[in-house]
């Protein structure tokens, strides 16, 4: 049946040719054993640009000794990514995720899409597993499909089914699908986790991001009933109130009894939980990711962190200054499609402080609530969009608010050594 699309990986490589752009999947999705070796024909071509979102591998393509050969564009920033940013071969894709694929799409089209996939089953029909984010649009658009079909990945449903006839070539791939371990939970996690929990009501509908806060909330979650999920990331947290019975989506009115997300990156325990779950759907990111589809669920909840925000609202959530470190992926579209779902809330959760190093070469504690954000930081989420704002010392509600009211609320909830500070800072810039 599909046997006659084998090929191995040198096969694979082959194909690609000088000025050619590749697309390879999000995360866990990405074609493993394809970006391990790519760096092996570098002596055969040049300006190649590989497209990827949160790699989770460091393949060797990336090094500085072949950038003459590699270009990568990333749509999100990984530690892979962030190490090799200075080698001048690296550059970030401005995007929100819901319109990440459409507009790279606009502006460059795919020679080569190359991802992970789940084993063809007797229909031939493989599934695209761990994301939907953009990659069936990329397969529709490339000149050339390579799926590495692994039979561990999970076979998922939604809108990842592709029939073997669909792709050009099948490499056998035999690697386990790509884990992040669960962040542990501190004492300022949890108490952020009690401030937004008291806002969620059973049957709410619940997006997660990932790190410690979410983590925490989660596990504050354990004790609601009947949530439901409709998230662009299906992480851990969230996997483990369903097994719970916690999150069994019975009240949802968009999907109901459904777990609706775009990609799936997590822990073993979460592949397993996926795998054959009819209750699981993976959806193109271009539609579950769309404000206007996410507010079609009443009672909507988003929950994401930021890196600092300012006095007036305006959050960076992807930038160290002019240093990119991760992305800006959905935090817009599921903040303004809570907050157009009727009955919806978003929350933006960080720590009040953080401790970084100075020029003198020590570490300080500075607020991460601020009059002005660093020079050169990227505004992920527009003050216009803000709602909630949560730190360990409390809720800010800017929804509607003025500047003068923003930067009272903000400064009341910073690091009580800060706030004398901010609010003679606030006072020179007029805020107050």
């Amino acid at each position: 049946m599909y046997e006659s699309k084998i090929i191995d990986i040198k096969q694979a490589l082959a194909l690609v040719k000088s000025n050619f752009h590749i697309v390879t999947g999000l995360g866990s999705c990405e074609g493993r054993d394809f970006m391990e070796n790519l760096h092996s024909i570098a002596g055969d071509v040049r300006n190649v640009t590989i497209t990827n979102c949160l790699p989770m591998s460091a393949g060797r393509f990336m090094d500085a000794e072949f950038k003459d050969s590699f270009n990568i564009d990333g749509w999100f920033y990984s530690p892979a990514l962030r190490a090799a940013h200075k080698n001048g071969n690296i550059s970030f894709v401005p995007n929100h995720l819901h319109l990440a694929g459409a507009k790279r799409l606009f502006h460059i089209k795919p020679n080569i899409y190359v991802g992970a996939a789940s084993m063809p089953d007797r229909h031939g029909f493989m599934s695209l597993s761990l994301s939907n984010t953009y990659e069936k649009r990329m397969i529709n658009a490339a000149d050339i499909v390579i799926l590495e079909i692994n039979p561990n990945f999970p076979r998922t449903f939604g809108d990842v089914e592709i029939h073997y006839s669909q792709a050009d070539y099948l490499v056998e791939a035999d690697y386990a699908p790509p884990e992040i371990p669960d962040v542990a939970t501190g004492e300022k996690d949890r108490i952020i986790s009690e401030f937004i929990t008291q806002y969620i009501n059973d049957g709410d509908c619940l997006q997660l991001g990932i790190g410690g806060i979410p983590n925490a909330v989660a596990e504050g979650l354990a004790g609601k009933k009947d949530l439901g999920i409709h998230t662009e990331m299906l992480g851990s947290g969230l996997m483990k109130l369903a097994k719970l019975g916690v999150a069994t989506g019975g009240r949802k009115n968009f999907y109901p009894g459904k777990i609706v997300a775009t990609f799936v990156l997590g822990n073993a325990e979460l592949y397993d939980f996926v795998h054959d779950n009819p209750s699981v759907l993976i959806l193109d990111g271009n539609y579950v990711n769309d404000p206007a589809i996410i507010a079609k669920n009443d009672n909507q909840i988003s929950i994401n962190t930021t890196i600092e925000i300012d006095l007036t609202g305006q959050c960076c959530s992807e930038s160290l200054g002019t240093v990119q470190f991760s992305g800006t992926g959905g935090q817009a579209d599921t903040v303004i499609g809570a907050q157009k779902s009727k009955n919806g809330k978003s929350f933006i959760a960080l720590h009040s402080t953080a401790n970084v190093r100075g020029a003198d070469g020590e570490r300080h504690e500075v607020s991460k609530i601020v009059p002005t954000l660093k020079p050169g930081a990227i505004v992920s989420l527009s003050r216009n969009d803000v709602d909630f704002v949560v730190t360990e010392y409390g809720v800010a509600a800017l929804r509607g608010t003025n500047v003068r009211e923003r930067a009272n609320r903000l400064i009341a909830i910073a690091h009580p050594n800060f706030r004398e500070e901010l609010t003679a800072q606030a006072r020179e810039l007029l805020y107050i």
